[in-house]
């Protein structure tokens, strides 16, 4: 994927959605080389965080605890792209298109993107950076599926999109939540 096409998904139900439908790469292509890398950022960031301040920021960890976190937490993202272009692809039945896996695994590899990088934010030791940056990738996400469906899915109408938009997002947000769980829990676990 085209990082520079994302400022167009996010102006336009065309532009850079049609150049993501024509470019029509293979699943294993796009998650070997797309999802696997960016997917590696939140515990990337997670780990140097631990690191380099996690002594003054969050509660100690040790290292060995952070990468048995990290790991964890790469390992549910990686599932949960398969998993949500499945979901996305039985939502269209609410309004009566079916978007190919291909397409509904094209879509939730590039919906996410704005998440996966919003760890960045811990170059900056602040809670306060943190949460804007992931309210931020949240609504540029939220965006996102709003201007992708309508393109990605076949969709000749704008209701539909917005049926079809509400009812992605709500599985998205319930598939983040299940992340952050999982994160918090991992996190719980190692220390106590």
């Amino acid at each position: 994927m085209n990082m520079m096409m994302f400022p167009k998904m996010l102006a336009s139900h065309d532009e850079g959605w049609k150049w993501l439908a024509e470019m029509h790469p293979s699943v294993a292509r796009v998650f070997a080389l797309y999802v696997m890398p960016m997917a590696l950022i939140p515990p990337a960031m997670v780990l140097y965080a631990v690191s380099a301040y996690g002594d003054r920021f969050l509660t100690p960890v040790s290292m060995q605890d952070a990468w048995a976190m990290a790991i964890l937490f790469y390992a549910s993202e990686l599932l949960a792209v398969p998993v949500m272009a499945a979901v996305i692809q039985r939502l269209g039945d609410i309004v009566d298109a079916r978007p190919t896996y291909h397409d509904a695994f094209a879509f939730s590899a590039a919906v996410p993107t704005p998440l996966w990088l919003s760890p960045l934010a811990l170059f900056v030791p602040s809670l306060a950076v943190m949460g804007m940056a992931m309210t931020a990738a949240l609504l540029i996400s939220g965006i996102l599926i709003y201007r992708g469906s309508y393109q990605l899915c076949h969709l000749s109408s704008e209701s539909q999109s917005k049926i079809l938009s509400g009812a992605i997002l709500a599985a998205g947000l319930v598939g983040w939540v299940i992340l952050m769980i999982i994160a918090f829990v991992s996190w719980g676990w190692v220390v106590s």
